[in-house]
């Protein structure tokens, strides 16, 4: 399997504050690969060093074999970009916007046009084509962010916390485009803080914290080696918490004020435990999941950010 990027111990210092540390990734032709962290964890300055704005402090990165910093013109014809907030001319419509990025990639008539009607159709733009983009919804900018880097046909598509705000069935419909372009080939790389996002379109995600990679893995994968298969929530006071956990093998778990999670291979007897202490207190037990491993790994939650 051939590698399309290859980030290479690379740091990243502004003055004397380092938010890369010693970073390395893989992401392979073919795969969508997911970045995740929590707020400042790193994700979208190590974006920009992937797509060429940013330098690194040290290491390397190289994109379809080309080192970024050397021969950024090279990689950036190569990739297409969404960046968190949408980048476009809020006068112009969808139409107009795309006809402006085509010129931009140097795309010449016919194909300028030909592309265009293409992506229209297939971010089912059509029904505001001709509308200016300031009078667009949240939903309908993102899937023109998307379409715009599209127009020149990527090896590599870059989506920087494409669904951000917006309501699930928007979510759902760019999801579906996601993995439509995954099997036409596309090389996908995203960051995204939305954990069932990540489960369902990710074949592999390294999950950052403080600059660094902390975990990586397929999803499954993941949720197998480090948390289990399930996943016990209550509120209980740490007097109880003792209680509950004494003496059960296997387990982990982390709290958040009166929050209890616990996770690990098999919790059945948590439930009986629990109504010995109190048989009304409620509980919730459910599969494990990727933001369970975030929890285990980090101590933290998964928010939106850098």
């Amino acid at each position: 399997m051939s590698t399309v990027v290859d980030v290479i111990n690379v740091s990243k210092r502004y003055a004397e504050r380092e938010v890369v540390h010693e970073l390395n990734l893989q992401v392979h032709a073919g795969q969508c690969f997911g970045l995740l962290g929590p707020n400042g964890a790193g994700k979208s300055t190590t974006l920009r060093m992937i797509y060429g704005v940013s330098a690194p402090s040290s290491g390397s990165v190289k994109v379809f074999g080309l080192d970024v910093a050397r021969e950024s013109r090279a990689v950036r014809a190569r990739l297409g970009v969404t960046l968190q907030d949408n980048v476009m001319i809020d006068a112009l419509s969808p139409v107009e916007n795309l006809e402006v990025f085509g010129r931009y990639h140097l795309l010449r008539e016919p194909e300028r046009s030909k592309r265009i009607a293409e992506l229209i159709d297939y971010l089912e733009l059509g029904s505001h084509a001709n509308v200016p983009v300031i009078a667009l919804s949240g939903g309908f900018k993102r899937r023109l962010a998307i379409a715009m880097s599209l127009i020149n046909q990527p090896e590599l598509l870059i989506l920087d916390e494409p669904t951000t705000g917006l309501d699930p069935a928007v979510r759902l419909s760019l999801w579906t485009k996601i993995r439509e372009l995954k099997s036409q080939g596309k090389t996908v790389l995203l960051t995204t803080h939305y954990m069932d996002e990540a489960e369902r379109l990710c074949d592999y995600v390294v999950i950052m914290d403080q600059g660094r990679a902390v975990s990586a893995g397929s999803p499954k994968q993941l949720i197998s080696t480090r948390v289990g298969r399930d996943a016990f929530e209550v509120d209980c006071s740490k007097e109880e918490e003792l209680r509950l956990l004494d003496g059960l093998p296997g387990t982990g778990s982390l709290r958040s004020g009166a929050r209890l999670l616990v996770y690990g291979p098999d919790l059945g007897a948590l439930p009986q435990r629990l109504q010995a202490i109190d048989p009304e207190r409620a509980y919730v037990m459910r599969r494990a999941n990727l933001e369970d491993v975030f929890l285990a790994e980090t101590g933290t939650t998964l928010e939106a950010g850098a």
